[in-house]
This record gives structure tokens, sequence and C-alpha cells, in this order.
């Protein structure tokens, strides 16, 4: 009797001493517990197709970004598949699909290519996809309203804004200020300084491209008070009254005020070099030119909003490209490209990305990282790009795009040319898009 009862207190001492060690008290695993199994995330892999064709190094931030999403996500493998350019990444994505082979579970393509991308049916909505992420109101609402603009039809969202930007005119602060001028605020103001500032042979007032003329001249539409293209995704404002002065006051500015070049202008890659060196005091030009034009230029630099047609009013229009997950890839493909479009659009990475690229943060809150904040104490420039996007109109994306663009583009260029009146030259251009988008309607 008395061995048993030692032995029971040398037991209870054990297993007392063991449920308080180091002065803490532990609770003892129940006899039945069995560790908790953990599942294994399955591994998956998903290719994404990426334009690169710009000045800054995309491919070298794109494969840092991944390296740092894979590091969090060790199941999913990212392949990127670098084409030159926006066009080459939708032609890639064509000849794929009609080839019949397998389709990249992402691509990063023009907002504007919204509509031939669901014709044809490449892309599949986000929506259910979106659902999966917890801040999903909070996230879209985060997104600047003017790049979310292109990403939805049908009471769908299509694409995610990334690799954004928007028109812009950049201005030498110095010329202005030693000829005792200011910032234009009007159509007025802009043609009166730009005579002022140009010295035959020698500088021009203002260069504005226009060998690609519909994404420059929409903000002199949009300031003369129409826009080319409204909510409908088949109408399109060519001969309205509006847009024909708004043609009228481009041509004048050579014309009339001999500020600029005479005719088509297609300067787009000269025209920031030409600028950065002096010889045009003012081009108008993308946002993503800001980076190269900064390290150029040996002058202050001045970003604006184009001057509308009434004093004290402006206008812009967005471009760049957006995230699209491809139709007919697997789920769990999809599902890895949502997560990974969601954490590059996170706003620690939007804000690395504009400050390394010049694109626009497509995230508000981008703004408010320090790494943002210590970029625009160097380079104010850059929150001037953002701040354009509150004069910034639609820009142009409806039915049969292609078609109706190359039709703007002929007969605005005709104007510009001097070969058609800007009456006649937009009477055709309305006559031939309302045909082509007849079948849409």
């Amino acid at each position: 009797m008395k061995k048993t009862l030692i032995m029971f207190l040398l037991l209870t001492l054990v297993v007392t001493g063991g449920l308080f060690a180091n002065g803490k008290k532990e609770t003892a695993p129940a006899a039945s517990a069995a560790p908790a199994a953990v599942k294994k995330a399955e591994p998956v892999s998903f290719e994404i197709y990426y334009p690169v064709a710009v000045d800054a190094p995309i491919a070298k931030i794109l494969n840092g970004y991944i390296k740092d999403f894979q590091a969090q996500y060790p199941n999913i493998t990212v392949k990127p598949v670098f084409s030159g350019g926006y066009g080459d990444v939708k032609t890639a994505v064509q000849t794929t699909f009609e080839g019949g082979g397998k389709a990249p579970a992402m691509a990063v393509m023009l907002a504007t290519d919204l509509y031939d991308l669901i014709n044809s049916d490449y892309i599949v909505p986000l929506d259910s996809l979106l659902s999966t992420i917890p801040d999903k109101t909070a996230y879209l609402n985060d997104i600047f309203p003017s790049f979310l603009q292109n990403s939805k039809y049908d009471g769908k969202i299509w694409s995610l804004p990334f690799q954004r930007s928007a028109v812009v005119m950049y201005y030498n602060k110095d010329l202005f200020k030693a000829a005792g001028l200011t910032a234009p605020d009007s159509w007025d103001s802009l043609a009166a300084d730009a005579q002022k500032l140009t010295i035959k042979g020698k500088r021009w007032g203002i260069e504005w491209p226009s060998g690609w003329p519909y994404w420059l001249f929409q903000p002199l539409a949009i300031g003369a008070g129409q826009n080319i293209i409204g909510d409908s995704d088949t109408t399109v404002y060519f001969n309205n009254p509006k847009v024909i002065d708004a043609v009228k006051f481009y041509i004048s500015l050579s014309k009339k005020y001999h500020a600029t070049p005479a005719g088509v202008q297609g300067s787009w890659g000269a025209a920031p070099t030409n600028f950065a060196k002096g010889s045009t005091a003012m081009i108008v030009h993308s946002t993503g030119s800001l980076t190269g034009i900064i390290k150029q230029a040996n002058f202050d630099v001045g970003v604006m909003p184009i001057p509308g047609k009434v004093k004290g009013t402006y206008a812009s229009v967005p471009g760049g490209g957006n995230f699209y997950i491809l139709k007919g890839t697997p789920k769990a493909e999809q599902e890895a490209a949502l997560k990974f479009a969601y954490f590059v659009t996170q706003p620690k990475y939007a804000a690395d990305f504009s400050t390394k690229t010049g694109y626009i943060a497509v995230r508000k809150s981008a703004y408010n990282e320090p790494e943002m904040k210590a970029y625009l104490a160097k380079v104010p420039q850059a929150a001037d790009t953002r701040d354009v996007l509150k004069y910034a109109g639609k820009e142009l994306s409806l039915q049969n795009l292609g078609q109706v663009r190359n039709i703007f583009h002929k007969y605005l260029q005709a104007a510009y040319n001097g070969t058609m009146t800007p009456e006649a030259a937009m009477a055709q251009a309305q006559k031939e898009a309302d045909a082509s988008l007849k079948d849409f309607k």
C-alpha cells in the first residue's frame, strides 16, 4: 500500500513540474489530440505577355516584382514573355488564339483594346476573381477613376489598370519667366505665348505631334466642350461644331500664329528631345516622357493639363495599358494571375513603378508611400502629372476601334495638311465612322 502511494506521489510531481516549468502554467495536450494537417498549396505556373518598348528598364523592374511575389507565394511561378509594344502583345495573343496554341493567363494590352478583346472572345471578366480579394471595394475605389473607366463594360470589370499615362503640356519655365509670361490658361493665351516665344529658324513656340493624332487631339476637343467619344460604345462626335473648332485652333497655331510646324507633325519621338535641348518652348506629349525630359533638360520644366478654349479651363485624356486575363486558361492559372496583378498594384509597388518609369501610379494611396513622398520632393512635376487626371475625359475606345480610329486619323490629317477644310474633313469622318459602327448598333 505504501509503495503504491509513493509511486502515485512521484508521478504527480513529474506531471506538475512539467505543467509549471519555468514558472509558467502550461496546458497539457488532450490525450486524444493529434497535430493538425497543414494543406500544402498546389504548385501553379502561368505566363504573362508584357510590352517593353519604352525607355525605362521595364523587364528588370517587372522581374524584381516577380521575385518578391514568388517569395510570398512559393507555389506560384510567373513566366514573363516580353514583347516590343502593346501592338506586338496583342498580335501575339491573337496569333496564339487563331493558331490553337495555349494562351498566356495574363497580358498587358492597351486599355482601349477592351471592345476588340471582348468581341474576339479573348478575355474573361474579372468580377468573380476579384471577389476573392478581402478589400475588393476599397481596392477598386483607390484606383483613379479616369484609369478604371476603360476597364468597365456591360456592368462588369474586364481589366485592371497598371502601366498608365495621360496627355500633358510641358513648358520651359525659364523661357516663360524671361519673357514675362505665366503658364497659359486658355487657347488665346496659349497661342499668344507660343507666338511670342517663337524665334524663326531657331525655336518653335510649341510642338504638337500629330503623326498618331487622336490621343493628343482629344484634349483639344474636350477643351472646346465636346469629346470625340461619349458614353455610348457606338457613337462618335467627329462633326460636332465644337470638335471642328478644336481642329481649326490646331491649324491656327501654324497658319495664323506661325508658332508651330505646318501640317502633320510626325515628331512623336523627337519632340521630348527638341524640348529638352531648347528648340521648342512647349510640347504636348505623354506623362511617360517626364523622366527622360527631366534628365535631359537644364532648365525648370513645367507640367500642366492642356488649356481649354474658355479661360481657366483645362483638359487631358488617359492612356496606357491594363492587365487582362485570357480566356481558356485553367482556373488555377487565372486565380494566380489575379493575385499577381493585385500584388503589383499594391501602393508600395505602384509607387515604385511610378518613380522608376514616369508612369502615373494607378492607386491614390501610392502617393502616401514614403518612397513616393521622397521622389515628389525631388521631382514635384510627378505630382503635376497625377493632378491632370482631374481634367481627364474618356480616351477613344469603342466598337470596331481600329477602323474608326483609322478613319478619324485620315481625315484629321487631311485637315491639318490643308487638303480638306476642317468642316469637310470632319463631316466625311463622321459619315464613314457611322457606317463602320452600323453593325454594332
